[in-house]
């Protein structure tokens, strides 16, 4: 199978099943979900604002980040490409680079909003294990698909003791500003650590071309 057609039938899968509370499509109103629909930078920082995201650490997840995704052989990458596709994600690298905590909404649970402290996993930092954490997109990898805003500035990872990278969208309204909000206030709990949180929004990924 070609390239193209291996992107298109990954597009027809994020566009066709809304992956909530259990990787699998359900009633998207109950959740808050929202019409797809693209997002400019203007529609990016409006959120962002509402969503409590400061526009310097403000960027947006190119594209092609699906078609790296398409190049992982699904015999051996089949949970982790799904895990990967999830709208709302938080994943927690250390100064390594290594992923260490992997949040994402279809382990979260709950109803009418995702349980992202299910279990009380989000009491410590990094939080405790939720999704399988896995080695197929370390931070150098991932922070290569990160697209900076006009007001983004740029960053290094030698400093820091961890970054988190969070996955948020418009169409996922209110489900993304829990997430948001659970994230910051797990931050407070890293105490002497350096850590730095980047927001990503990834609403025209799951559009289809």
């Amino acid at each position: 199978m070609n390239i193209f057609w291996r992107n298109s039938l990954v597009i027809l899968e994020l566009t066709s099943a809304l992956v909530l509370s259990s990787c699998s499509t359900i009633s998207s109103g109950i959740y808050g979900v929202k019409k797809l629909k693209p997002v400019d930078e203007k529609t990016i920082l409006h959120y962002s604002e509402k969503y409590n995201i400061p526009a310097s650490v403000s960027y947006e997840l190119d594209t092609s980040y699906i078609t790296f995704l398409a190049t992982l052989d699904t015999t051996q990458y089949k949970e982790e490409r799904k895990n990967h596709y999830q709208p709302l994600q938080a994943l927690y690298y250390n100064q390594a680079g290594q992923l260490q905590s992997f949040q994402i909404n279809c382990y979260a649970g709950g109803f009418p909003n995702l349980n992202w402290d299910r279990n009380e996993i989000f009491s410590t930092f990094p939080p405790q294990q939720q999704a399988p954490v896995d080695s197929i997109l370390p931070l150098g990898t991932l922070l290569h698909y990160l697209q900076p805003l006009s007001q983004s500035k740029e960053f290094t990872a030698e400093d820091l003791d961890y970054i988190v990278i969070v996955f948020w969208n418009r169409f996922m309204g209110r489900q993304s500003k829990r997430l948001i909000r659970f994230v910051q206030d797990n931050s407070n709990l890293a105490l002497d650590q350096n850590v730095k949180i980047i927001y990503v929004n990834n609403d025209n990924i799951f559009l289809e071309e």
